[in-house]
């Protein structure tokens, strides 16, 4: 089966003439490492599905400092939500971190097509309601654990992180500096060859 069509049948499950229709208003695309699909005070109009490589949305400071606010990986959803939804400049750039193969898809096709169809209009409720839910989900990481928790749980989300991006990617999503990041990486070790004794 197409693995496209899986990922979207992890939401609801899709007809081939549904999957046929959102086929036909997304284009494939190929972006090179440091390409942005998303810019502060632009009005984004597209939505992409990530199919391969890594992807980041961070906010700049008014210094030029760069906030990571999430990661993605294949497969998920990643654009300007908020600023698509609003039809209003988005706050924070989207940028490819490595080479990417995704779909791009025109976001007023889409919110088209779910007037006319149920079926569209059901999934794009679903995944609206999963991009809540991860939301959520990283929230209470922010609220409730320190930076070693928030790093094993990034590590357990994306095991291969490390190998995809430099240290002070990872550093600025946990909020520290990458020599913070370096010590919870060589304290872990050491908390594993003690287990592992």
């Amino acid at each position: 089966m197409n693995p496209n069509l899986v990922f979207l049948n992890s939401f609801l499950d899709v007809s081939k003439e549904t999957f046929s229709k959102l086929k036909r208003i997304s284009v494939p695309k190929k972006l090179e490492e440091g390409d942005q699909i998303a810019k502060p005070g632009e009005v984004p109009n597209k939505i992409y599905m990530l199919v391969s490589g890594m992807m980041r949305v961070y906010l700049s400071s008014e210094n030029g400092k760069e906030f990571n606010k999430n990661f993605f990986l294949p497969f998920s959803f990643v654009g300007a939500l908020t600023a698509l939804i609003q039809n209003q400049p988005s706050r924070l750039t989207y940028e490819a971190l490595t080479e990417c193969q995704v779909y791009e898809i025109n976001f007023s096709k889409i919110t088209e097509l779910c007037k006319s169809d149920i079926n569209i209009s059901n999934l794009y409720n679903r995944i609206l309601e999963h991009v809540f839910i991860r939301y959520e989900e990283r929230q209470l990481e922010l609220i409730s654990m320190d930076a070693k928790a928030q790093y094993l749980a990034l590590l357990k989300k994306m095991p291969n992180i490390e190998e995809l991006i430099p240290q002070y990617q990872i550093a600025s999503y946990l909020s520290i500096t990458p020599v913070q990041l370096s010590r919870i990486r060589r304290k872990i070790k050491k908390e594993e060859v003690k287990e592992n004794n």
